[in-house]
């Protein structure tokens, strides 16, 4: 897979790509990054890449020209398609089941914004889709394309040295993950539950899966109305909703 990042600290892009999971990827040659400065494509002495918004207020807007010529070029730098993702606050939320999409394309292209944002007109031209990773403004768009980058590059196969372990994190099933113990057995913080020391793998599943219900339903029971409920499922969920009372942050009486 190929990530071709328009950003004005491309440094920064390099520096993300070359640790952990990511890192891994690009040894292995299941991920190749690479950033395009648009000031490198801006006219003048300065190199200017941003102006004063039409309309007044404050900040600035970053300039059609030179994003637009960056972004030709990273595309004319590989001949397969590339699908252009602008990381914005206005964007639809990033989710699991995203990135699952993402991660199988063969090239992506992401645009990272400064200041105040980009002029509109070349995101109408130039991009495919805008993705935000939270309701919340940063600086840049450079962090979001960091975490979009670790997203994708964990699902490439071979990236993970345990394959499992992407099947198994939080919202891979629908559901929040369940808690994790690893040694010592005993500490003054708490004891390893002991079905996780029984070596019964079955009864271990049943144990995960309940965690994790009971997580997702205690902390995030939006997710419940999406998720792929078993009878069995919904059964530990109504003894809970008895037992404890209504889940913190509201949520349906019962997932569909």
């Amino acid at each position: 897979m190929r990530i071709d990042v328009v950003t004005l600290f491309p440094e920064f892009v390099a520096q993300c790509a070359a640790f952990g999971v990511v890192g891994r990827a690009v040894e292995r040659g299941l991920l190749a990054v690479h950033g395009w400065n648009p000031r490198d494509y801006a006219e003048g002495n300065y190199r200017r890449v941003d102006d004063r918004p039409f309309g007044g207020g404050p900040g600035m807007v970053m300039m059609i020209e030179p994003l637009r010529a960056a972004l030709r070029a990273a595309r004319a730098a590989d001949p397969a398609p590339a699908r252009a993702i602008y990381l914005s606050p206005q964007g639809a939320p990033l989710t699991q089941a995203r990135v699952r999409e993402l991660a199988g394309r063969e090239r992506l292209i992401l645009l990272c914004g400064r200041y105040e944002g980009i002029d509109e007109r070349l995101i109408a031209a130039e991009v495919d889709e805008e993705i935000s990773i939270g309701d919340y403004v940063l600086s840049g768009g450079e962090l979001p394309a960091a975490v979009l980058i670790d997203a994708v590059a964990r699902l490439q196969e071979g990236a993970l040295n345990d394959a499992e372990s992407a099947s198994q994190d939080s919202f891979e099933d629908g559901l929040l993950d369940c808690p994790h113990y690893t040694r010592p057995v005993v500490h003054e913080l708490g004891r390893v539950p002991e079905v996780l020391l029984s070596g019964n793998h079955a009864a271990i599943a049943r144990w995960r899966r309940a965690q994790a219900l009971r997580r997702t339903w205690q902390r995030r029971p939006d997710l419940l109305a999406k998720a792929a409920l078993t009878p069995a499922d919904r059964a530990l969920l109504d003894a809970w909703r008895e037992e404890d009372g209504p889940a913190d942050g509201g949520g349906p009486d019962r997932p569909a």
